[in-house]
């Protein structure tokens, strides 16, 4: 496998439930605190993080994974697009994400683990542990 970086985490949700709050403007959102656009189809492009994240989606496979062309305001000039591989698998009685990132700009790996653990894990952690609780959720 090429350099990159590649983290998982155990949810207390459905894949279901965390692939559509992948794809969700109003609840990846809420998850990350700050403003994301997502359109749920293969090809379309989303921004996340107030724009600091842009990029597209290249493959949808409801449930089980998606792949993106994926980059930061942070990405030398010039840099290509790197690629963002999420998966979702059955744990128990809750999902297993797998964040596969790869292509980053050289160097940059640790740099952009740590804002996954720190910006997405944690937060998605918290927001799911939170929500589980909640009856009125949108994605059950």
């Amino acid at each position: 496998m090429e350099p990159g970086i590649k983290i998982s985490a155990i949810f207390p949700v459905s894949a279901k439930r965390l692939y559509d709050a992948w794809l969700n403007s109003r609840i990846h959102s809420d998850f990350t605190k700050s403003k994301a656009q997502i359109e749920p189809r293969q090809g379309s492009s989303f921004s996340a993080w107030n724009g600091y994240i842009t990029g597209s989606n290249l493959v949808l496979q409801p449930y089980g994974r998606i792949v993106q062309y994926w980059r930061t305001t942070d990405f030398p000039e010039g840099s290509p697009d790197s690629k963002l591989e999420v998966l979702f698998e059955k744990h128990n009685s809750g999902t297993k994400l797998t964040l596969i990132h790869t292509q980053l700009p050289p160097g940059e790996e640790k740099k952009y683990e740590k804002g996954w653990k720190e910006k997405y894990i944690k937060p998605m952690k918290s927001y799911f542990k939170k929500s589980k609780t909640t009856k009125n959720s949108a994605l059950n």
